[in-house]
């Protein structure tokens, strides 16, 4: 009795929709009676997907990209599956959690497969939640699988154009899902390890560096009360010494690391010829954008960065102060900071850029940004093209700079 119910649904339900892409009634039959075998109503099919699922993806042609959208959380990932046809018709089509570990991440990748074309390559599209991400893109990326990771505020502003009242973790996921479908997306590229253990001691030198001004502050409010505690004034002077000791370490470290690069050196060594640029600031750039390994452009890299201009103008009374986006790399943009300072005092081309700059509109924090982003772009130059620091670059034309690359 079953059975026949679900013969019947396929057939005034399902049937209709599939023979205009069939040669020929038999052949309908045929797909038919092959899915509907041994099939209880309401039961899932030796693959896991309901017979309803199984037939709509017949109707699916000339598929041209499949996504897999994951929402990440620190013990499970929520995961949804679509694809869009020639046709640009978007289809979301399975759903499914797993956990955020190893087996999770062979289950996901088995269950992705399965439901996939084979011919197509799927692409796993994910937010940079903080850490939690880092193992499945590794494990995916190890396993020739394409990954793409989003920052969180493009899917949150992606997320909001759609007709969604309802966030949960399955919405989220599909929206990420529908948002790879949609866009052309970078592929991530696995860091290389020298890279990679240089991000993770510079910024635990940055944070070293974070915990140790709090401290100072504290110790000066500690020495100008009218009656200190010297117990807790002793305390806070060997956190302080405990950081300036941790500090050296993670130096000696960093240099340590680089020493065993050869081409690296020469490198870091030509970026340092950058007046205000030293080995420390180069590490930090370089860990930062992996080697500038997915940079195409120096516009890319201020982009990258945060050092772009944000500006909102429209007719008449919609009018603001140009700024700086600040939307990417944080650690990029203060690690510039110190350079340009130091620039502006010896270099004549940066102080002139910014005594222009400062006679214009009257304001210095801009000008020194402006300086920052001409110092990011020449470390990007010099490591690409591997040309020494020419003094007279600010006077360079955007041509030769373009012309510079391409023969490197």
């Amino acid at each position: 009795m079953a059975r026949k119910t679900a013969l019947l649904y396929v057939l005034e339900k399902i049937l209709p929709h599939i023979f205009y892409l069939l040669e020929s009634e038999q052949n309908v039959r045929n797909i038919a009676k092959h899915y509907i075998q041994n099939i209880q109503t309401g039961e899932k099919t030796e693959k896991g997907y309901s017979l309803e699922v199984i037939i709509n993806s017949k109707m699916m042609t000339n598929i041209v990209k499949q996504a897999a959208g994951i929402d990440v959380a620190q013990n499970e990932l929520v995961v949804s599956l679509g694809r869009v046809d020639q046709d640009t018709t978007v289809e979301i089509f399975a759903y499914k959690t797993f956990a955020n570990n190893l087996k999770g991440f062979q289950a996901l990748k088995h269950w992705a497969q399965k439901a996939f074309d084979s011919e197509i390559k799927i692409c796993y599209v994910m937010e940079a939640t903080g850490v939690y991400h880092e193992k499945l893109a590794y494990y995916l990326s190890d396993h020739q699988q394409q990954v793409s990771i989003v920052l969180p505020n493009k899917i949150s502003n992606y997320f909001r154009t759609l007709d969604i009242k309802t966030i949960t973790d399955k919405t989220a996921s599909q929206a990420i899902c529908q948002f790879g479908l949609e866009r052309k997306l970078e592929v991530w590229q696995k860091p290389k390890k020298i890279f990679k253990e240089l991000k993770q001691l510079t910024r635990e030198r940055d944070q070293l560096i974070a915990d140790r001004t709090v401290l100072k502050n504290q110790l000066h409010a500690e020495q100008a009360e009218a009656f200190p505690n010297e117990s807790s004034v002793k305390r806070v002077i060997k956190r302080i010494q405990l950081i300036n000791k941790q500090e050296l370490e993670i130096k000696a470290e960093i240099a340590e690391l680089i020493k065993k690069d050869i081409d690296l050196v020469k490198k870091i060594n030509a970026i340092t010829k950058i007046t205000g640029v030293g080995k420390l600031t180069a590490a930090i750039v370089l860990a930062e954008t992996n080697g500038f390994e997915l940079i195409k452009s120096a516009k890319q890299l201020v982009s990258f960065s945060g050092l772009d201009i944000k500006l909102k103008d429209s007719g008449t009374s919609v009018k603001s102060k140009p700024r700086i986006s600040k939307k990417g790399n944080r650690h990029l943009r203060k690690a510039m900071h110190m350079p340009a300072l130091s620039a502006m005092r010896v270099n004549d081309h940066h102080k002139a850029v910014f005594v222009r700059l400062v006679t214009r509109h009257g304001i210095k924090m801009k000008a020194v940004v402006a300086v920052q982003r001409k110092i990011l772009e020449l470390i990007y130059v010099i490591y690409k093209t591997g040309k020494a620091f020419d003094k007279d670059y600010a006077t360079t034309s955007v041509k030769e700079r373009a012309e510079m690359l391409q023969n490197s």
